[in-house]
């Protein structure tokens, strides 16, 4: 049986991409510092004879006796809130943290996966956004500590690639949404599905029109999956290219929930993105991969999670 080790496995994305790979018959080795993630998300997990747990923060070395086909090093703080409250971490999960996976994935001779992100564009000047766009980032602002964090990771994979011969693959992870994600997670989709349940005023940066494409967990997973399989370094856009205006996205939500919730809108936080929109054609020509769950379908699911995850205070702290 083949086996892989992922990092960040207790974290929204990575607890789901651990479950796809037990479901195609993998072992699993999880790895995380619970810095973003929650055990919660891997509790059934732990009852799979095929996975197994190592707390550890990937910026220190980690040591491994099993041998392994695969590192998906998914480690890393997502959201604005996160990597903003953890700017050092993330620049050194991005770092030293690749930096170690990549040194096992070369000790292992395996195959190395990074999950990269579309903030690699930056404030985008090009719509929709291909993988021969090299961004328009800055490099010093607040955000800068998740964009760079990237943007050198992928160079730090890529120079491994050519110098050291470790098979890579990158991928570009535009917005993910879905079950498992955290109340106060700080993303767009959680924080409107909340305030709507909640019957609170839905937090609107700017004026809303600014662009944002959405892509159902299920779907980005198997994109992840279907990359690590090929033969293709990357790096590789998944996502999902229906692109919706934020004001168009709390409108919908509310009509969703039905709920009586307003419209509360904010000042736009410094960089933030314009417009954002993956080009996926490499994905679909190459990997045979598209994305199947419309915005509408993956919301109806997205919603009822958190009305169960509301439902219980116990992952409902006030400081979550």
């Amino acid at each position: 049986m083949s086996r892989v080790l992922i990092t960040g496995a207790a974290g929204f994305l990575g607890s789901n991409l651990a479950r796809y790979f037990l479901n195609q018959n993998y072992q699993v080795i999880g790895v995380d510092n619970y810095l973003t993630g929650s055990r919660d998300n891997i509790v059934d997990l732990e009852m799979d004879k095929d996975f197994s747990f190592v707390f550890h923060d990937v910026t220190s070395p980690l040591y491994l006796d099993e041998g392994l086909d695969g590192v998906l090093h998914l480690a890393s703080p997502a959201s604005p809130v996160d990597y903003l409250k953890h700017p050092i971490e993330t620049l050194q999960v991005g770092s030293m943290g690749t930096q170690n996976m990549l040194i096992i994935a070369e000790a292992k001779a395996c195959r190395f996966l990074l999950a990269s992100t579309s903030e690699v564009y930056g404030d985008s000047k090009v719509n929709p956004q291909s993988e021969n766009y090299w961004g328009n980032v800055n490099p010093i602002g607040p955000r800068s500590v998740y964009d760079e964090s990237k943007r050198y990771a992928e160079a730090l994979t890529m120079a491994h690639n050519r110098t050291l011969g470790v098979e890579v693959r990158i991928a570009r992870i535009f917005n993910t949404y879905g079950p498992r994600m955290r109340i106060r997670d700080g993303r767009v989709v959680s924080n409107f599905i909340v305030q709507a349940l909640r019957g609170e005023p839905l937090t609107v940066y700017g004026d809303g029109t600014q662009t944002r494409s959405f892509c159902y967990v299920d779907d980005e997973v198997d994109g992840l999956f279907k990359l690590f399989q090929s033969e293709l370094t990357g790096p590789i856009n998944i996502g999902n290219p229906s692109e919706v205006h934020v004001v168009a996205l709390a409108e919908l939500i509310i009509k969703m929930t039905n709920s009586e919730s307003r419209l509360h809108f904010v000042e736009l936080p410094e960089d933030d993105p314009q417009v954002r929109n993956p080009d996926i054609s490499l994905a679909e020509s190459l990997l045979g991969w598209t994305p199947k769950t419309s915005l509408e379908e993956g919301l109806v699911k997205t919603i009822e999670f958190f009305r169960g995850t509301l439902r219980d205070s116990r992952l409902d702290p006030q400081g979550d």
